[in-house]
């Protein structure tokens, strides 16, 4: 009889756990077991394509690992910085989430939902080694970042009280070619979330350097779709249990760890709930 009351609840516990995230997303990847994630291929260190020819990175680890906790298996498709919100926005979503350097911001927020931030940057400029001298130099030069994204915003701006009253940000389409505008001189420094500089950065070790301090915080979401409270309860919910069992960190220190090829030291924790 008490094996029959274990069992018994123990299916209750899995009904329970089944109606508490109810809705759409979560109910499609339960029923499919399978979990659709928009990743980017040209964002290194968090997704890219690797010597291997094979689609790596620490979006790539986290989304894996999402998936496997809620018994799916994960689907990728490549998203930019032109598509990674649309396909979210589609009935139904091309995807069910989006990992892809994404920060959370209040304008993008009134298009799609987020996830609880799973990953702390900031923005930082990349230059050639020796060439900014004092971080008012980069007033005068030409400046590189990425179509799409807030980071030609906040360079502008940053330039304007540096003195430049009319600054001139290139934006390039994706992070390859806005690097290959810098090592081809046609910008002189480049900007964007530091951890992607580095990447770059570290593909030709000791020709380019990160100037100045951040100019912006830079938190990262998880895009997911507008109001599906459910589905955006069950990726927090997940997110928090990888920090709990030490999991996350694992990941992160796979790609950011002090022994990796993008050292970069963690500047906050998780969110967590009682």
């Amino acid at each position: 009889m008490r094996v029959l009351k274990i069992t018994a609840l123990a299916a209750l516990l899995v009904m329970a756990a089944s109606v508490a995230f109810a809705g759409p997303t979560y109910d499609r990847v339960m029923s499919t077991k399978v979990l659709k994630a928009g990743i980017t291929n040209q964002g290194i260190p968090f997704g890219f394509i690797d010597d291997k020819n094979e689609w790596v990175g620490f979006d790539v680890d986290m989304a894996t690992e999402i998936a496997k906790r809620l018994g799916a298996t994960l689907e990728k498709t490549v998203v930019n910085n032109n598509t990674r919100i649309s396909f979210v926005q589609t009935n139904p979503p091309k995807v069910d989430m989006v990992l892809s350097n994404m920060t959370h911001k209040r304008v993008r927020d009134e298009k799609i939902d987020f996830s609880i931030t799973y990953f702390f940057d900031g923005q930082k400029f990349l230059a050639k080694k020796g060439t900014v001298k004092d971080i008012k130099d980069l007033a005068s030069m030409k400046v590189g970042s990425m179509q799409g994204t807030t980071s030609i915003v906040n360079a502008t701006e940053y330039l304007k009280g540096l003195g430049n009253a009319d600054p001139k940000v290139t934006g390039y389409d994706g992070e390859v070619a806005m690097f290959e505008a810098l090592r081809s001189g046609r910008v002189q420094a480049i900007t964007t979330d530091s951890t992607i500089l580095l990447g770059y950065a570290a593909k030709v070790p000791g020709q380019f350097e990160l100037v100045g301090e951040f100019i912006s915080d830079e938190p990262y979401g998880i895009g997911l779709p507008q109001d599906d409270s459910a589905w955006r309860d069950a990726i927090n919910f997940t997110i928090q249990d990888m920090w709990k069992d030490g999991t996350y960190m694992t990941i992160y220190n796979k790609w950011f760890g002090p022994d990796s090829a993008y050292p970069f030291p963690m500047t906050s924790k998780i969110e967590m709930w009682p």
